[in-house]
């Protein structure tokens, strides 16, 4: 049984998150509270398995209560906001935070079977996969490896894949790069398709490199940090573009592991992988491909992770060639592309 407490100011919008868990099997509320203050003294009395926090309330915001429920008594926290586009900055401070992801509230009404109450269930269906260590299919066990070659055919390219703390991990290692980069970078973050145009417009304001949505068909580009930007994965093609793919079916959408493996597969020489914080294994066989094709690969060490998830699962996995905390990490790939012959 699944332990979901509901925090949110509007009593029409709470009744209709409770009715969406209570008629789903195997999901069972445990409290609803109205504001962020009596969200945080609830979780100290009885910690439930996932929230679903508002952003905005009075007292106590979301992301304020997300600061202090991580701190004191962590759990899983889906924020659940009315607007994504007004809400964006406040939904990115709460994943630095450790919230997990984000969607908008479903609509008011009888209605509960709408889409915005079916993508809600698919949130908590994932999270609950998650959060529960579920055995999670391999998506890379038969991935061919490439053919090193001897010269450069392309400007370098650094991935990068984060999750829980994930848009505060990426804007401080992003502010840290130069306009000048002489190399392309490719981010999935877990984050839902709605929130991934102001994810994009947040990061811009951050660093002097150009951020927006990597595109169907578009190419890798010097200077420019391209972010996945729907439900489903984000790989690089045979012909070296980006495209976006339905399967493997994962717990996470986007995955960092498909794109890391499209890149061991397609890209042609060894460049740079980078694992953030995160909850999960995602990326940590990806991770090992790429090291196995001669990528640099770093890991953010546990010290400065929101979760020290995903990196730890890399390490295990022998993926890490470097542990790292978040302040180094950019230093770090400046200096291993300075070092690239061209």
């Amino acid at each position: 049984m699944l332990k979901i407490a509901i925090v949110n100011d509007s009593p029409m919008a709470l009744e209709v998150l409770r009715r969406l868990v209570s008629q789903t099997p195997h999901y069972q509320v445990s409290w609803t509270a109205q504001d962020g203050a009596e969200a945080v003294a609830r979780c100290a009395a009885d910690l439930p398995d996932l929230i679903l926090m508002d952003v905005v309330m009075p007292i106590m915001d979301g992301v304020e209560a997300t600061r202090r429920i991580m701190a004191s008594t962590p759990c899983a926290i889906l924020m659940v906001t009315a607007s994504v586009n007004r809400y964006a900055a406040e939904v990115f401070t709460a994943m630095g935070y450790g919230a997990l992801d984000a969607i908008n509230t479903p609509a008011i009404g009888l209605q509960f079977a709408s889409e915005g109450g079916k993508g809600l269930l698919k949130k908590i269906s994932a999270i609950a996969t998650l959060i529960g260590k579920a055995p999670r299919r391999s998506l890379l066990r038969d991935t061919p490896r490439p053919a090193l070659v001897s010269r450069r055919s392309r400007s370098p390219l650094i991935a990068i894949g984060s999750s829980t703390g994930g848009p505060q991990a990426l804007a401080k290692i992003l502010s840290a790069l130069p306009a000048t980069l002489d190399a392309s970078i490719v981010v999935v973050q877990h984050v839902d398709e709605q929130f991934a145009p102001g994810l994009a417009h947040w990061l811009n304001d951050q660093t002097p490199l150009t951020v927006d949505i990597a595109q169907e068909g578009q190419a890798p580009s010097p200077g420019h940090v391209s972010i996945a930007g729907t439900n489903d994965h984000l790989c690089l093609s045979p012909s070296g573009k980006f495209t976006y793919c339905a399967e493997p079916q994962t717990t996470y959408r986007p995955s960092v592991d498909a794109l890391f493996a499209s890149l061991a597969q397609h890209w042609p020489q060894p460049d740079i992988a980078v694992i953030l914080t995160g909850m999960g294994q995602d990326g940590a066989q990806g991770l090992k491909l790429l090291r196995d094709a001669g990528w640099r690969t770093i890991a953010q060490d546990r010290k400065t992770s929101v979760v020290y998830g995903m990196p730890r699962a890399a390490f295990e996995l022998g993926a890490v060639e470097s542990v790292l905390p978040l302040e180094a990490i950019a230093p770090a790939c400046l200096d291993h592309l300075s070092k690239i012959p061209y």
